[in-house]
């Protein structure tokens, strides 16, 4: 079966936004849309309501390109042990109170027992200097972490 990843809004941002002038943001965009078009199928996606709510929000025709990337991605049930979850993360301030989405993206797919969590938030999401903190909390509070990764790490090895 294949892994499971949870896809936060970042890379649905993304995939649907017109080219980026920025050289380092033209470059996600470039290898966000190669893991869509080439390694997405290794993978069982998953996102959340907070997914949805969020990619719905600003101009409408952007709007509807970010909608229209997750159908068919079934959504994650925000639980209450996920809420639970993120509320710690932002009260051991591993997580900053003005991130706290990013704190329930993460409790989402930690109490969704995802494998990886897919996103380009490497300040308060896939942050080296966090991440220790992240993983012994989550395990304390009885889920296994997801892997906090870029499209970019999560390519396929060259044989």
């Amino acid at each position: 079966m294949e892994p499971t990843v949870y896809v936060e809004t970042s890379i649905v941002s993304y995939l649907a936004a017109r080219p980026s002038r920025d050289l380092i943001t033209a470059a996600h965009q470039q290898v966000t849309t190669q893991w869509w078009a080439t390694r997405r199928p290794a993978f069982r996606l998953h996102i959340s309501e907070l997914v949805v709510q969020e990619v719905s929000h600003g101009d409408p025709e952007e709007a509807r390109r970010r909608t229209a990337l997750l159908e068919g991605i079934p959504a994650i049930a925000v639980t209450a042990d996920a809420l639970s979850f993120a509320r710690a993360l932002v009260e051991n301030r591993i997580v900053p109170r003005a991130a706290e989405t990013d704190a329930l993206h993460i409790a989402i797919a930690a109490a969704g027992g995802m494998e990886y969590l897919l996103t380009w938030n490497c300040r308060h999401i896939a942050n080296a200097q966090i991440r220790g903190k992240i993983e012994e909390l989550a395990r304390l509070r009885g889920f296994e972490p997801p892997i906090l990764c870029t499209p970019e790490e999560l390519m396929e090895m060259a044989q």
